[in-house]
């Protein structure tokens, strides 16, 4: 039986999804508390990986079992193990053919931005910061020079693994909140560290130091050295993964706390 399982979690406590020697993955974590409900070891497949400290509003996974429990059980029982810091949002059982990853069509990220003189005490680890007055304006017009089909190179990590860079980004827009900027992006898949990367460019030009136009020569340059620093993991959020209604997943696309 294959089973699929909504997830939540604060990536603040772990060192990224991907599980480690030392057990510090939310992979990991999640892992122990499943192999404690089925009784037998089991791996997961998730829709995607996130760094250390990127949060993840829902997560999709994937695992086999030939336990059988009570859906809730996979729910409520799973979560009365789990630490706070992780939660399963729901549990359905899926296709064989079914596949976190490979199945996924897209994937959905939120960069939430406080934008204050003074960072922010409350939301320590769970958003990004800057100082300087940023001018939305400017960056919802750079913004949409990454919408479409592109060479993400020039935002790309040195230890990215994808065998191709290009990409393509369905929507992409920026937007004032209480206080806070919210960077929302939606693409078939992202590079490593690409929307952190990303947000650090449409920074410089929110900031006055470069106008909207930057964000095509960065793209057409396909060189991340040129580019601006990678901006903080703090504020990144796994916000979506898109799946054909055929597979009958419940909720995948989660809009978070600061719309």
């Amino acid at each position: 039986m294959r089973l699929a399982l909504g997830i939540e979690y604060d990536g603040a406590p772990f060192c990224g999804w991907q599980s480690q020697s030392g057990g510090c993955g939310v992979q990991d974590h999640l892992e122990k508390a499943l192999q404690t409900m089925a009784g037998h070891p089991l791996r997961v497949i998730a829709a995607g990986r996130t760094d250390t400290g990127v949060h993840a509003m829902i997560q999709v996974i994937h695992f086999d079992t030939e336990t059988e429990r009570p859906l809730n059980a996979w729910v409520r029982g799973i979560n009365s193990i789990l630490s706070a810091s992780v939660r399963v949002l729901w549990a359905v059982p899926v296709e064989q053919d079914f596949h976190a990853r490979f199945s996924a069509f897209e994937r959905s990220y939120l960069y939430l931005l406080v934008n204050t003189p003074v960072a922010p005490a409350i939301l320590n680890g769970k958003a990004g910061w800057f100082h300087a007055p940023l001018d939305v304006d400017l960056m919802q017009q750079a913004i949409q020079y990454l919408i479409g089909e592109h060479d993400f190179s020039a935002f790309r990590a040195a230890e990215c693994q994808a065998k191709s860079p290009v990409r393509k980004m369905y929507e992409a827009n920026v937007r004032a909140k209480d206080g806070a900027i919210v960077f929302e992006f939606r693409a078939n898949a992202f590079l490593h560290h690409q929307v952190r990367n990303m947000v650090g460019a449409l920074v410089y030009i929110g900031k006055g130091k470069y106008p909207p136009e930057y964000m095509t020569e960065l793209l057409e340059t396909r060189n991340r050295a040129l580019a601006p620093p990678t901006f903080s993991p703090a504020g990144l959020y796994l916000a979506g993964v898109g799946y054909e209604a055929k597979w009958g997943l419940p909720e995948t696309r989660r809009p978070g706390f600061f719309t």
